[in-house]
């Protein structure tokens, strides 16, 4: 892929040290250069009301601004109750408003859940890809990121320190970055 294309990196995670956001920053720092990803921020968003889909709260404006101007997104979230949490649904629905305007329409997608747990968010990825068919987002198949036993994964600057998660990474990225190539508008 010799165009660069612009990612936007969404996190279904609020907390500051949330092993989620430390893979989104990691896996920035690994992006090749094709790929321009920044991770766009959830956490200042409103609830979702439809009575507003009119008149929008100005951070759900910028926010689907954000996601229209960019070319494709990647996901990372962990799993809450087998599902996603409230705050990347509820980001979901406010760029997918009002029906017929989605923000999301046709922009390439990947899935990486992160857990503590050995089952890797599986729930969680899962649901996710559900909402992404709805919203006519094509998402990469293979290889699926489903990465349990987070909770050590990092080293003190914020890298991954397990070489086969590191490898797995960097063959998702390169995957990644070829979906968006073959996919993106």
């Amino acid at each position: 892929m010799t165009t660069s294309r612009k990612v936007a990196v969404l996190v279904g995670s609020l907390r500051k040290d949330s092993i989620n956001r430390k893979m989104a920053k990691a896996l920035v720092a690994m992006a090749p250069p094709s790929l321009q990803m920044a991770i766009v921020e959830i956490g200042q968003l409103p609830l979702y009301n439809q009575d507003d889909d009119a008149n929008p709260p100005q951070a759900s404006r910028d926010f689907k601004q954000q996601i229209q101007s960019s070319d494709a997104v990647l996901f990372i979230t962990p799993e809450y109750n087998r599902s996603v949490p409230g705050v990347l649904k509820n980001a979901i629905d406010i760029a997918s408003r009002p029906y017929g305007q989605s923000a999301w329409d046709g922009k390439p997608a990947g899935v990486i859940s992160v857990s503590p747990g050995a089952i890797g968010g599986f729930g969680a990825n899962h649901h996710l890809r559900q909402s992404l068919v709805f919203l006519n987002m094509p998402v990469l198949q293979q290889p699926e990121a489903y990465v349990g036993g987070a909770g050590d994964l990092f080293d003190d600057q914020g890298k991954i320190k397990n070489d086969s998660t590191r490898q797995f990474m960097e063959k998702f990225l390169a995957a990644y970055e070829g979906w968006v190539g073959k996919n993106a508008k």
